[in-house]
């Protein structure tokens, strides 16, 4: 049997990159799935390879309004929610030192990773406690983890993410919600490849990969653990998904 057969998933950011990796996946394993992505036709094109009845649903994460409303239209839709993937974010090549970024890359990188996957449990976890339970995986980052030169409008967005979801997880787990995140390294999407292309420190970082360069395919793997009931015992757990990067 699929391993995800008769559940919903909401997933944003799921018009590129990672988000579509894992919607792909998602439905290839009997899940119903939303794409909740800025970009329209980005969107609609992951829904159309996803396959399975998927929908594209045009919303901004960073928009209180527009974000609690793709939410009810999935439930609408699909009648309940099983699994919130909070996937929405990135950086710029603008990121830098707390001493010498912009402080409007600071709130850009506040506004959409942490902010977006606040508002998208705001809006998400009520519906997971209707269905009787669900799972939440979040994204963070290796770089919440460990110290990067130069990050620091990211890393403190992705330190947010995993403080956030510790807490959720002990906030909701008597309602069968677990709350998981995932942290990537360098996950080479085509944002990513151009970040690295021009940038010393993330080339140097993804060059210390111990396994090879990390694929967006190997991040939806772990989401599909984290959305299924083999994971029913994991919750508020940042799980690295970075090719050795933190150990080595």
């Amino acid at each position: 049997m699929p391993r995800l057969q008769g559940k919903v998933a909401f997933i944003t950011g799921g018009g590129t990159g990672i988000g579509r990796a894992t919607a792909i996946l998602f439905a290839r394993e009997g899940a119903r799935v939303a794409i909740a992505d800025i970009d329209a036709a980005a969107g609609e094109e992951t829904a159309h390879l996803a396959g399975n009845a998927a929908v594209a649903i045009h919303t901004d994460v960073t928009d209180p309004e527009s974000l609690q409303a793709a939410i009810r239209a999935t439930v609408d839709k699909f009648g309940r929610l099983d699994v919130l993937h909070n996937n929405a974010g990135g950086s710029t090549a603008r990121d830098d030192t707390a001493v010498d970024a912009p402080l409007d890359e600071f709130w850009r990188a506040i506004k959409l990773d942490l902010f977006g996957t606040f508002l998208g449990c705001r809006f998400g976890i009520p519906e997971l406690i209707k269905a009787g339970g669900g799972s939440v995986i979040n994204m963070s980052s290796n770089v919440a983890l460990m110290g990067v030169a130069g990050r620091d409008c990211y890393t403190a967005a992705k330190g947010g993410i995993a403080a956030i979801t510790r807490s959720l997880a002990v906030a909701y787990a008597s309602q069968k919600v677990r709350v998981n995140a995932i942290a990537p390294s360098a996950t080479m999407t085509e944002r990513v490849k151009r970040l690295v292309a021009g940038n010393v420190a993330l080339t140097k970082l993804a060059d210390s990969h111990l396994l090879g360069l990390i694929e967006p395919e190997d991040i939806a793997s772990m989401a599909l653990y984290l959305a299924s009931d083999e994971s029913r015992m994991v919750t508020g757990q940042v799980l690295p998904v970075d090719s050795g990067v933190t150990i080595s």
